[in-house]
């Protein structure tokens, strides 16, 4: 490329990946490659159908629901039986199930689609996703004995991961009273832990006696152990025969990945569970897509919703253009609840962007279309703040790339526009840009560019 026909060049349309883009810049090309499943685990597509059965009830339910935007009630019940052939209480499970699996959202007490629903026939990942949100919901799927102390069956609830461990590690059928002896001995530690093993002698005579736990620990157990089998088999992670359960392979991959999930959180450096927002998603930077997505659900599972959403807004607003995008991809994890917030902050400049981005993929826009909602300012601005992520974290290879997502079909078109935007990193990233171009009548443009910017020139 010549100055002479620097105007005439061409940039590729492509649509942006802005936080795909700053994610690249520092990923960390040491980290561990991604531990392969256990022998014997079929593979995701395989996977994906078993979900696809387990949820078909669910998926059928949510569709009918959002083209009629209907709002759950008996009446609607009723109807949705009658079109799809279903009984009402199919009807109800399955409607629950669609909401725990984030196949329909209620917005303003009307259903519409989740993103998962969008994508439910071509996204074996999503499949994935909608199933292990309905197996962590488990409990909710399947009625607790009304015999027994809601205390109880928390312990029981609690507990029941070790149980989920004991089969996957088994990889085959377990019979009964070796689980229910697991289940035992977890909600007996688990009472120890909260100190509610009666210590010393008894009361003397006339002393109040102490509000007793929820009985021994052997009491319920039994009961809850076939409530908390049946509720994983009504899921698909499981299968009940004459005196043992199996994991499915389904259940076993699950378990597994969960396993996985609690190794790489205990192998991160930063801690990131115990730390603010902006240390978590500065230690969640080198991470890729979904190990980072797993470290949200920790870092959230460990908060109130709504400060934790507060917190992310803030770091959002912060300096570091990286935070601001990886802090929309937390929301991303907590979803309806942040709705609120999230539409507040596109009043904000800097986060309006990444805030409509965020809201057209919740409103269920196809991920390869949101881009459109921006306006032309707009894409420039994301496309300013994107490149000053990587030039703050990343190679110059990957900003000179960076260029192919702009908007603008050349590059004295995206040099004008950049100058126009108003971004207050707009001089940095295009010095970053000419230092790094290897064209040398290119760099002298942007150099130009920065110049005019710097100095307030038109």
């Amino acid at each position: 490329m010549t100055s002479r026909n620097l105007r005439d060049s061409r940039l590729r349309l492509v649509r942006p990946r802005p936080t795909a883009t700053a994610r690249r810049a520092v990923t960390n090309r040491r980290t561990r490659p991604a531990p392969r499943p256990p022998e014997g685990t079929p593979p995701t597509a395989e996977l994906a159908a078993q979900a696809r059965e387990v949820l078909a009830d669910a998926v059928r339910i949510a569709r009918w629901a959002a083209a009629h935007r209907a709002e759950g009630n008996a009446a609607e019940r009723e109807r949705a039986a009658g079109d799809l052939r279903l009984t009402p209480g199919q009807v109800h499970a399955g409607w629950d199930r669609a909401r725990l699996a984030g196949l329909v959202e209620l917005h303003g007490g009307t259903a519409r689609p989740g993103w998962r629903l969008n994508v439910w026939d071509r996204d074996d990942s999503a499949v994935l996703r909608g199933w292990v949100a309905l197996l962590d919901a488990w409990p909710l799927v399947h009625a607790a004995p009304a015999d027994v102390a809601p205390s109880a069956v928390a312990e029981a609830v609690e507990a029941v991961p070790q149980v989920l461990s004991l089969l996957q590690l088994s990889a085959g059928p377990v019979p009964l009273p070796a689980l229910l002896d697991l289940l035992q001995q977890r909600v007996a530690e688990l009472r120890e832990e909260r100190c509610e093993v009666p210590y010393g002698p008894g009361p003397a005579p006339g002393d109040v006696a102490p509000a007793a736990p929820a009985g021994p620990p052997g009491a319920a157990l039994p009961a809850l152990l076939d409530w908390a089998l049946e509720g994983l088999a009504a899921v698909g992670a499981l299968t009940l025969g004459d005196g043992h359960a199996t994991l499915t392979p389904l259940g076993s991959w699950a378990v597994w990945v969960k396993l996985e999930q609690i190794c790489v959180a205990a192998q991160s450096p930063a801690g990131h569970i115990e730390q603010s927002a902006e240390e978590m998603l500065r230690g969640c930077a080198r991470l890729s897509p979904g190990p980072a997505r797993a470290e949200y659900r920790a870092w959230l599972a460990a908060r109130s919703v709504s400060g934790a959403v507060s917190e992310l807004v803030a770091a959002a607003r912060g300096e570091d253009a990286l935070l601001r995008g990886l802090a929309f991809e937390a929301l991303r994890v907590v979803g309806a609840a942040a709705e609120a917030e999230v539409r507040a902050a596109a009043e904000e400049p800097p986060l309006r962007p990444y805030a409509l981005l965020w809201l057209a993929e919740y409103e269920g826009a196809d991920p390869e279309d949101t881009a459109e909602v921006l306006t032309r300012e707009e894409a420039t601005w994301l496309w300013v703040d994107t490149a000053a992520a990587v030039a703050d974290h990343g190679e110059s290879a990957l900003l000179v790339r960076h260029l192919d997502s702009a908007v603008q079909g050349t590059v004295p078109a995206l040099l004008d526009e950049v100058r126009a935007v108003g971004h207050p990193r707009t001089v940095q990233v295009l010095v970053a840009l000419a230092a790094a171009h290897p064209d040398p009548a290119l760099a002298k443009a942007v150099r130009r560019a920065a110049f005019q910017v710097h100095t307030g020139g038109a």
